[in-house]
Order: C-alpha cells, then sequence, then structure tokens
C-alpha cells in the first residue's frame, strides 16, 4: 500500500475514534462558573469546550453597557475600528489574506454608523485584539472583571490580553485557530461560533496566503493592496458558510459543532480549536486569552500537521 495512502487512513482514524472517544457532537453546558479544579479537570486537561450560562452574572456591564451609556461615558474616546466592504477582516478574498483598514474615530460616531449601518460605505467592527479593553475601553473596564479568577487559577497565570468586540451584524470572523486558551463572555446580544475540534486537522484546507489591506479610495470604493512586508500568512482555504467540496473534497469529513452564546454566558473555547464566528447587530463582547501551554499535546499537533503535509 502507497505510504500516502496509509498515512491518510491513519489520520482518518485519529478522527473518527477522537469523535467515538471524547469529543461531542454538542457543547456541553454548564449552569454556574465551575471550581478551578473541576474546569481543569473536565475541561481544559481534555482540549474540551463547554457553554457557562451564569458565570458573569454578577458583571455590571450586563446592565450598564447600552449605547446610551458608552457615548456618556466614553463616547470622545477615540478607538479602533476594522472596516471592510464584506464584514469579512482578517480573511481569504480574492486568493489573498486580506485584513481591514483600520480607522481611529470617536466611539460615539462608531455607534451613529452602527444605528444607521447605511449611513457609512463598508462594515465597521471594533475587534483590535491587542487587550484593546484595558487600554482604548480602560474607562469601563471596572464594569467587568480584569481576569477570570477561577479560569486564571486553573491556567496558572493571568491572560495574556482582554478585548472589547462590539459590530455590525454583518461583521463575520473567519475560520481560524489561536494558540490561546479563550473565555468568551457574550455582554449584549449573541455569537455563533462554528468549532472544529483540532482532530479534524486533516479535513481542514490550511494554505499559505498572500497578505492585504482593504483600502477605501477618494470614490468610495474599496481596493485589495499587497502587504509584502507581512508577507505570506497560512490560515483556513474554506468558508464553512458555503464550503466548496469540488475543491476541497476532505471537508465533507469534518464535523463542526454549532453553539450559540447569549448576553450572560461564556464559552470556553481551547487552544488549537478552528472556529468561525457570527454575531446579533450591536453585539458586545468581551474575552479573555490565556497563554496556551506547549506541551506534549501541542507537540502531537505539531506532528499531525506534518503528517497532513506528507498526504497532500
Amino acid at each position: 500500500m502507497d505510504v500516502k495512502v496509509q498515512v491518510q487512513k491513519c489520520l482518518d482514524q485519529l478522527s473518527s475514534e477522537a469523535r467515538e472517544l471524547y469529543i461531542d457532537s454538542t457543547v456541553t453546558e454548564i449552569d454556574e462558573a465551575p471550581s478551578p479544579l473541576q474546569f481543569y479537570r473536565d475541561f481544559v486537561a481534555a482540549n474540551k469546550p463547554v457553554l457557562i450560562k451564569n458565570a458573569i452574572d454578577h458583571w455590571p456591564a450586563l446592565k450598564k453597557w447600552t449605547p446610551d451609556y458608552l457615548r456618556e461615558k466614553i463616547g470622545d474616546q477615540e478607538v479602533t475600528v476594522a472596516v471592510t466592504p464584506n464584514g469579512y477582516a482578517d480573511a481569504v478574498t480574492d486568493g489573498k489574506f486580506v485584513m481591514p483598514e483600520e480607522r481611529m474615530m470617536k466611539l460615539s460616531q462608531f455607534l451613529d454608523i452602527l444605528d444607521k449601518p447605511e449611513s457609512d460605505n463598508g462594515v465597521f467592527y471594533v475587534q483590535k485584539q491587542n487587550s484593546n479593553l484595558t487600554d482604548e475601553f480602560v474607562s469601563v473596564m471596572d464594569d467587568v472583571e480584569p481576569e477570570i479568577k477561577w479560569g486564571s487559577d486553573a491556567f496558572g497565570k493571568a491572560p495574556d490580553a482582554v478585548n472589547f468586540w462590539m459590530g455590525d451584524k454583518r461583521a463575520v470572523t473567519s475560520m481560524h485557530r489561536d494558540h490561546y486558551e479563550n473565555l468568551y463572555c457574550v455582554v449584549r446580544g449573541w455569537k455563533k461560533f462554528l468549532l472544529i475540534p483540532p482532530t479534524d486537522l486533516p479535513s481542514v484546507p490550511y494554505e499559505l496566503f498572500p497578505a492585504a489591506v482593504f483600502r477605501e479610495n477618494d470614490k468610495g470604493q474599496f481596493t485589495i493592496v499587497d502587504d509584502e512586508k507581512t508577507g505570506q500568512v497560512p490560515w483556513v482555504a474554506i468558508d464553512p458558510l458555503n464550503p466548496d467540496y469540488n475543491k476541497f473534497p476532505q471537508y465533507r469529513n469534518a464535523k463542526p459543532i454549532e453553539v450559540t452564546v447569549h448576553a450572560g454566558q461564556m464559552l470556553y473555547l481551547p487552544s488549537l480549536w478552528f472556529h468561525h464566528v457570527q454575531q446579533s447587530h450591536g453585539c458586545i463582547a468581551v474575552n479573555y486569552w490565556y497563554d496556551m501551554e506547549f506541551d506534549i499535546k501541542y507537540n502531537y499537533y505539531k506532528c499531525i500537521e506534518s503528517l497532513v503535509d506528507i498526504v497532500k
């Protein structure tokens, strides 16, 4: 038997056995924040997502963070806003990995655009992933928590970044993976996640794309400008909402898991899980990124990546 065929057979078996042994067809739900021990034992060590329903009930932000409150509290604050023509920031467009145009504007101006999305060209999304809650949004930091204490205890560290997200319902996060343990909290509205476990890596088309950036010209038209400094970017090559099975037949073997996170709920998204995200209009979320452990699980994952490269 051809070596590539043998390797592919082993990879297929890995995915199927993972689903048989420990990956559920739905995301586990629990009704309250777990203890650090329970969280680590049942979910972190197992690399399994969990939806926690009442983890942030005590946050003042759940009641306070209305558009009117944000206008009054930080309306004059300059914030970083991602702008795209199609709602896809950091995504594959026309064979390139295209990043959003970033603009600085007062939060009140951003909220005006959210109120009347048709009033401006493009799709606007606050999504700066550099711990913007502790920087541009620090004035409302007291309405949430600087860390999730039981999460920090379980991970054995403080979060590396705490991010604020708010945007248009057309803003979509394309399928990707992160080297972070992610505690994702929805404050207003909802977020819909499509999740694919790392053991389905052989079924997820991952390629290198030349980097580029959206730019709006004087005529109000968006163009794609090459970003030679960034170079090549590895990214998922398929849109799970409209998969091209003719081009990527192996994706038929992937088994996405869907979960919707509503206001007041938290999703634990384990490191290296692929995820795609949609949202309600004006949704507000806060997430905590904790550096993953580069331990034997990561070692195994890199081995799978190498085997996938062999059978390509």
